[in-house]
């Protein structure tokens, strides 16, 4: 442990903590805790939307990938870049016309049934929670190579960091600490891919050929981690459309006064997570070529603390420190955004909306959201604990499946389908989630007869991500969903309440 490390993450703590006294003194209401009072501008929620995307698996998952399996692991920024493109083009303007504080809200708005809200806000936390276990496996992993202190320590520090912001700052807090993280992100991991490319003289097609040259031509094709093209398919079938089903982020289209603010975000988060991912290539092969698999492994089985080592090899502590302390900017930032999201669910959806029935007042529904949101921290620790050897990008691809396999079915069919019912919505978000689960628990992610996984045995489903299979189901969830639950629905009704979402969806205006 170094002075220059301690300093570096000092500062990092001090100025979040210091965001967060600032956003407390501002929280006056429960609109505030949940989406910052809707007054964020589309530069503000871009580069909110950008700092929660942005995540531990993006800096240091994306980049240990490509070191560890070159092209297969690029995979994933260029998924998670077009995935932008169909929240742009799709889901930013209905999902800001039709929702208040969560996805349950956007249903509920053609669906006002419990049991849509419920099963909603279960999708919701199934996926904040894996998506945290991913955050706090990096943490740990960049915190035990930084300071030396053990995994379980490390964790426990990040979860109790993560939960003060929330508890005291809501949507303000985290918003402001995500915008600071993802420019400093981008400057960090510009400054990295600035001196790899130095190193190469400048010429990518140098890059290129040395990487052929001492690693191998197989780190430039695919083939390495996915062997079949089902598997690649499969995994970009999680990351384009899985984005669109995210929580956390369907949840800062309510931070925003307008759609067209809501259109205006996407469009800086795009151009924001389309140069870092850019640059991920950089790391990723800067690593592999100057740091070496062997030292890679040595520090962390699953490649997550590749972009620290590459800094100290080519800075130093000091380089290294620094951009470990942007790492731990990153994750800090997205999870205090996932527990506010899965706190939201809880306190909004599932206690105010259905076991209160709308009937609690502004700050006891504020006090519910932070009760939810220690409870999330905790369970999010303790899975975190037994998750340290898995590579975080793939556990958050499991996050990215369930959402395009669960949410994003009903929100289509929600807002395009004239035909679609609540039995179709339980349906599609229970098929989905659960169709993950199942195929991911016997997939190669969780057995691996080497033994880099949890347990050791061969996986009996051979997809990393088992989208391929579970996108479909849930859409065809929905469908015969609505088939079967069409006579319990009337549908003169149905059809009037269609055309008034429809409306509302693309103008922000109720017919009537």
């Amino acid at each position: 442990m170094s002075f220059i490390s301690v300093s570096f993450f000092l500062a990092i703590v001090g100025l979040t903590l210091f965001v967060t006294y600032i956003a407390a003194k501002r929280m006056t209401s429960a609109k505030d805790f949940y989406t910052a009072g809707g007054g964020l501008t589309g530069w503000q929620n871009g580069f909110a939307i950008a700092g929660d995307y942005l995540s531990a698996a993006a800096f240091l998952g994306v980049s240990g990938a490509i070191a560890l399996t070159g092209f297969d692991g690029f995979f994933f920024s260029v998924g998670y870049v077009v995935a932008n493109l169909v929240l742009l083009y799709v889901i930013a303007e209905p999902m800001r016309n039709l929702g208040k504080y969560t996805l349950a809200d956007m249903l509920i708005s053609r669906f006002n049934e419990k049991r849509v809200r419920g099963t909603a806000a279960t999708g919701t936390i199934i996926i904040v929670i894996l998506y945290m276990i991913a955050q706090l496996v990096g943490a740990g992993a960049l915190i035990k190579l930084l300071f030396g202190i053990d995994y379980w320590i490390a964790v426990l520090i990040v979860g109790i960091m993560m939960t003060t912001y929330v508890l005291f700052g809501g949507m303000t807090a985290t918003s402001w600490v995500q915008i600071i993280k993802a420019a400093l992100l981008l400057f960090g991991t510009g400054l990295l891919a600035g001196l790899v490319f130095s190193k190469f003289g400048y010429s990518i097609t140098h890059m290129f050929n040395t990487i052929a040259q001492d690693d191998g031509e197989k780190f430039l094709i695919p083939g390495i981690k996915y062997s079949s093209s089902i598997d690649s398919v499969s995994m970009m079938m999680a990351l384009v459309l899985g984005t669109s089903g995210l929580p956390h982020i369907l949840m800062r289209f309510f931070t925003v006064k307008d759609a067209k603010t809501a259109r205006s975000s996407i469009s800086w988060a795009t151009w924001i997570t389309t140069i870092f991912f850019s640059l991920t290539i950089f790391l990723g092969f800067g690593a592999l070529q100057f740091v070496g698999i062997e030292n890679i492994l040595a520090e962390s089985k699953a490649g997550n603390t590749a972009a620290p080592l590459l800094a100290k090899y080519l800075g130093g502590e000091v380089l290294m420190s620094f951009i470990s302390a942007v790492a731990f900017a990153t994750i800090l930032a997205v999870v205090s955004g996932l527990v506010l999201t899965g706190a939201s669910a809880i306190s909004h959806d599932i206690y105010g909306q259905i076991i209160k029935d709308g009937k609690l007042s502004s700050g006891q529904e504020v006090a519910a959201a932070r009760l939810g949101s220690i409870g999330i921290a905790i369970l999010s620790i303790i899975l975190a604990l037994f998750a340290q050897n898995l590579n975080v990008s793939f556990l958050v691809s499991f996050a990215f499946c369930i959402g395009a396999s669960a949410n994003l079915p009903v929100i289509l069919y929600t807002i395009y389908w004239k035909n679609f019912n609540s039995t179709g919505a339980v349906a599609s978000i229970a098929t989905g989630v659960i169709s993950c689960l199942i195929f991911g628990a016997m997939g190669p992610n969780l057995w691996s007869e080497t033994g880099n996984a949890i347990f050791v045995g061969k996986p009996l489903v051979d997809l990393a991500v088992p989208a391929i299979i579970t996108i479909p189901l849930g859409f065809l969830a929905g469908y015969v969903g609505s088939m079967i639950g069409a006579k319990k629905h009337n549908t003169a009704e149905s059809a009037i309440l269609y055309q008034t979402i429809r409306v509302k969806a693309n103008t922000g205006l109720m017919l009537g």
